[in-house]
């Protein structure tokens, strides 16, 4: 399914979580913003209510982009993750041929993904591509620069 995102329990009881607190503490938060905008009179020249609108706007893009999210996850059993292959929920060490470079990864779901923290999604080229692989072989991803060729040096669940 292409609109499937694949999820530890963990990281789906983080997403209801986020939402949760998105729907009531932020939307409270906002809608507080809204009505002292408006008290400050003339909306139409009124810059503090345009940002709240602003950010109304997209606090209700974020919350409806997380529901459908969770609405399409499947949850991964992680005790069940093998441990010897690359898939959701396992980190993996791997080595830039080309530029000699190691990196280290937590592969997530997409609504997981973050980069800066060592967080790639299965869906995003590089994790795509370890997707399925063991310690030891060499993988091409195919970026937005060229194709790359990595060597898994480790696999490990979690961390």
């Amino acid at each position: 399914m292409e609109n499937e995102f694949r999820l530890t329990q963990e990281e789906y009881d983080q997403q209801k979580a986020e939402l949760t607190w998105l729907r009531t503490v932020e939307r409270d938060r906002i809608n507080a913003d809204l009505k002292e905008a408006k008290s400050f009179g003339d909306l139409s020249e009124n810059s503090e209510y345009d940002e709240a609108k602003s950010a109304q706007g997209k606090l209700e893009a974020r919350i409806a982009e997380m529901e459908y999210q969770l609405a399409h996850s499947t949850i991964i059993d992680a005790s069940a993750i093998d441990s010897s292959v690359i898939g959701v929920g396992t980190t993996v060490t791997i080595l830039d041929v080309e530029l000699g470079e190691t990196m280290t990864y937590k592969i997530v779901g997409v609504p997981q993904a973050s980069p800066d923290e060592g967080k790639i999604s299965d869906k995003s080229p590089v994790g795509a591509a370890l997707i399925g692989h063991k310690k030891g072989e060499t993988v091409t991803a195919q970026t937005p620069g060229g194709p790359v060729d990595f060597e898994i040096i480790d696999v490990q669940i979690g961390k």
